[in-house]
C-alpha cells in the first residue's frame, strides 16, 4: 500500500555562491561540507543557546543547496541566514512559490514510483532530477516515502500519473494522523525553541565530528554530562478520544510533561508527547486516561 498526499507552503530557500556549503556548514547542526550533488541531510538550526530555531531538510545540487523547511519557518531562516552573510559569497533566493510536493508513502511507495517511470533515489534525503522536478527520498508520516517537488501547474499531470500507477489519495489531514501513529514528531507542533536537541531524540540531524556552528557547545556538553531531563516519545493512551494539545501527563500528582499531538487509533489515541525522562517508565496518566510510552518500529 501506498498514498499520495500534498504538502502545501513548505518553504523552499535556494542558497547559492562558492561560500553557501560553508555557510550553511556552520549554521546548521549537520556536516553539509560533505555532501555530494544529489545528497541531503536533516539538520537543525540553533542559537547560542542550543535551543532548535527551525529544522531544515538541506538538498545538494550541483551548484546550490535548496533548504525545505516549515511553512511558518521560511521567513525566519531567510533573515537567519542573511544576517550571518557579511563577506560570504552567498545568494538567497526565495523559491517556495515555484514548487509544491507531492509524497508517496507507505511500505509499497518505490513500486508506485516504479510504475510511474520516476526514478526513485536510493538513500535517505537523496535526490534525483525528473523531467524539470525533483524526486527525494524523504518522509512526512514516518513510513518509507518519497517527494516529489513540481510546479503548481504541473502537479495535476504527476498526481494523475501517481494515481493511474496505483497510490490511493488521502487527506493532508489524514496523513498527519499516520505521522502520529507512526511516532514521527514536527517542528513546531512537538517541538521548538524551547527545547534542545537531545531532548527530541533526533540524533540523525547531528553530526559530533563536523567542528564548531552555531549551539555546538551546548549540544557538546549536553552530550558529555549525558544529562537530558525530559524527552520527547511516541505514546499509547487508554480511549477513543483524542486529547488537546498542552494536556498535562502526570505520575500521580506531579506534573510528567503534556502532550503535543493526538489522533485516534482503533480502541485507543496515539500520541506525541515530551515527558521528564526519570519518570517515563512509571505509572502516567492524562485525562485519567493511562499513559505508556510506544517504541515504533
Amino acid at each position: 500500500m501506498a498514498v499520495l498526499f500534498e504538502l502545501e507552503g513548505r518553504g523552499r530557500i535556494r542558497a547559492s555562491g562558492e561560500d553557501c556549503k560553508r555557510l550553511l556548514h556552520a549554521m546548521t547542526s549537520n556536516h553539509v561540507e560533505q555532501l555530494a550533488p544529489g545528497q541531503g541531510c536533516y539538520a537543525f538550526f540553533l542559537n547560542a543557546n542550543g535551543r532548535i530555531l527551525s529544522d531544515v531538510n538541506i538538498l545538494a545540487a550541483p551548484d546550490s543547496l535548496l533548504l525545505d523547511v516549515e511553512p511558518n519557518s521560511r521567513d525566519f531562516v531567510l533573515a537567519h541566514l542573511d544576517k550571518f552573510i557579511i563577506a560570504d559569497d552567498v545568494t538567497l533566493s526565495d523559491e517556495t512559490t515555484q514548487w509544491t510536493t507531492l509524497a508517496v508513502e507507505g511500505p509499497d511507495a518505490a513500486d508506485i514510483l516504479a510504475a510511474a517511470e520516476i526514478p526513485v533515489p536510493s538513500a535517505e534525503l537523496d535526490s534525483l532530477p525528473w523531467a524539470g522536478r525533483l524526486v527525494v527520498k524523504a518522509s512526512y508520516t514516518g513510513q518509507p516515502g518519497y517527494w516529489i517537488l513540481v510546479s503548481p501547474l504541473d502537479a495535476p499531470i504527476v498526481r494523475e500519473a501517481l494515481l493511474l500507477a496505483g497510490a490511493a489519495e488521502i487527506t493532508f489531514n489524514q496523513a498527519d494522523s499516520t505521522r502520529i501513529i507512526h511516532g514521527k514528531p514536527r517542528y513546531g507542533v512537538d517541538f521548538g525553541e524551547a527545547h534542545l536537541v537531545q531532548e527530541t531524540q533526533l540524533m540523525h540531524a547531528v553530526h559530533f565530528q563536523k567542528g564548531c556552528y552555531l549551539g555546538q557547545e551546548i549540544v557538546e556538553r549536553v552530550r558529555s554530562r549525558g544529562q537530558v531531563h525530559r524527552r520527547l516519545v511516541a505514546l499509547r493512551i487508554a480511549g477513543e478520544a483524542p486529547i488537546a494539545a498542552h494536556t498535562k501527563i502526570l505520575s500521580g500528582e506531579k506534573e510528567a510533561g503534556e502532550i503535543t499531538s493526538s489522533t485516534q487509533l482503533d480502541s485507543e489515541t496515539a500520541a506525541i508527547g515530551i515527558v521528564r525522562a526519570e519518570l517515563l517508565h512509571g505509572p502516567l496518566t492524562a485525562e485519567a486516561r493511562a499513559v505508556t510510552e510506544f517504541k515504533p518500529s
